[in-house]
């Protein structure tokens, strides 16, 4: 993780990967102006890696100034992104040789990854090639995942903004269901993201406090899934409150390992096709209860909503973004840049390196004490590291028509210098 020397000149590849986030594009933002600001070019890769396998790339020189800056409110990937995991270097060993090829030809020096678990792993290996075929290319992966489910940092950019829209979405949808329950709908579902790890899940927690606040139940993947006791916490609720919100993570699992929403499918990562966790429960509270429900799904909604961003994680978004340059032109080489929490009150933190070999292919789940004895709410320990990375308010500009003012970027392309690349 020591800084070796900087190479002399050249350009840094920004690449954006896997499901974005609400403030993504402000992490690129943050890179870009830092890069500027050091006078160093910068290209991005159309839709991620692809981009970098197929040299499509993107030169941000031709964007302006403020372009760039609108990036910290708009969400999405501006440069496109991708579910695409390179596999080992000695089973794919051309894939790798060919983004060294494109990195030649383009003279990038510096190949900024920013996504999750196995991005960092993209660029770890990466890393380690460029030595071994005696290219100097310095990889930095920089966090970004609504999941939060990355080893060593304190929380991953873009999590604290999907957390505040399942707080609010909870919490407002609760005054719905408790408007309606006297003759309508007395149960209420809300299905979150989370496959393996149930920090979102665990962010509707925020909505209230207290035995009959809602969410009522949480369902965290971390716990096995037990009929008879959601049954029986449904039920007396229901009886005592009038109505019962749930929060469900996508990958609740019951009692064999497996997905209550498996579909059968998977997607580019080997990861399970979730189907929807949300109407399996509807359907259990209808038959076994006869209560009337409703279920929602926001997924994208959830971690694309901009308008309801945290500010505490708009600003960590940019300021990894910054850090990343930082370490890559001090010769840093296979890190990544972590949030560090100094104190919970009142909440600080800052920006450190740590090892992309500490991170990769590793998953951070909820921890036992943050889940309660009953399984289905969170602890006093949860409120406290949660409540600070949904605080602030980071809202978009709107425009006259009340539509926020989201930038396109021209994108313009780099001309190529190398034969189209033949997959295997």
């Amino acid at each position: 993780m020591k800084p070796n020397s900087r190479p002399s000149a050249g350009r840094l590849l920004y690449a954006q990967s896997g499901g974005v986030t609400a403030v993504i594009n402000a992490t690129a933002a943050g890179v870009i102006e830092a890069a500027r600001a050091r006078g160093v070019p910068v290209y991005a890769a159309r839709s991620g890696i692809l981009g970098a396998l197929h040299e499509e790339l993107i030169d941000t020189g031709k964007e302006s100034k403020a372009a760039i800056a609108a990036l910290r409110h708009t969400p999405g990937g501006a440069f496109g992104s991708c579910r695409y995991k390179l596999k080992s270097l000695e089973a794919h060993r051309a894939e790798y040789e060919r983004l060294i090829e494109v990195f030649r030809a383009h003279q990038i020096r510096w190949f900024l990854y920013n996504g999750g678990n196995d991005s960092a792993d993209t660029a770890l290996k990466i890393s380690q090639l460029g030595k071994s075929m005696g290219y100097d290319i310095r990889c930095i992966g920089v966090p970004k995942t609504v999941d939060n489910d990355l080893a060593v940092t304190d929380c991953c950019p873009g999590f604290g903004s999907v957390a505040k829209y399942t707080a609010v979405s909870t919490l407002e949808a609760s005054l719905d269901v408790a408007s309606m329950a006297e003759t309508s709908t007395k149960v209420f579902i809300l299905e979150v993201m989370g496959r393996h790890a149930g920090w979102i899940a665990a962010a509707a927690g925020l909505a209230g406090e207290g035995a009959d606040a809602a969410p009522h139940l949480i369902l965290f993947p971390e716990r096995v899934f037990d009929e008879a006791a959601f049954l029986a916490k449904v039920k007396a609720t229901v009886e005592r409150v009038g109505w019962c919100t749930v929060v469900a993570s996508e990958g609740v699992r019951d009692r064999d390992g497996r997905f209550l929403a498996e579909a059968g499918t998977r997607d580019a990562f080997g990861h399970a096709q979730l189907g929807g966790v949300a109407p399996v429960l509807a359907a259990l509270v209808k038959q076994k209860l006869g209560y009337k429900y409703h279920w929602a799904l926001p997924d994208y909604l959830q971690r694309s909503a901009r308008h309801l961003a945290s500010r505490t994680d708009a600003d960590q978004a940019y300021a990894v973004g910054q850090a990343a340059v930082k370490y890559a032109l001090a010769g840093m080489n296979a890190v990544m840049p972590v949030i560090v929490r100094t104190a919970d009150a009142p909440y600080r933190w800052k920006i450190e390196p740590a090892r992309l070999d500490k991170i990769a292919n590793r998953e951070k789940k909820m921890p036992k004490h943050f889940i309660s004895r009953d399984g289905f709410a969170i602890t006093a320990a949860a409120r406290r590291y949660l409540a600070p990375l949904i605080r602030g308010e980071a809202a978009p500009p709107y425009d006259k028509h009340g539509l926020p003012n989201y930038v396109q970027l021209k994108n313009v392309a780099v001309t190529q210098q190398l034969a189209s690349f033949q997959e295997s």
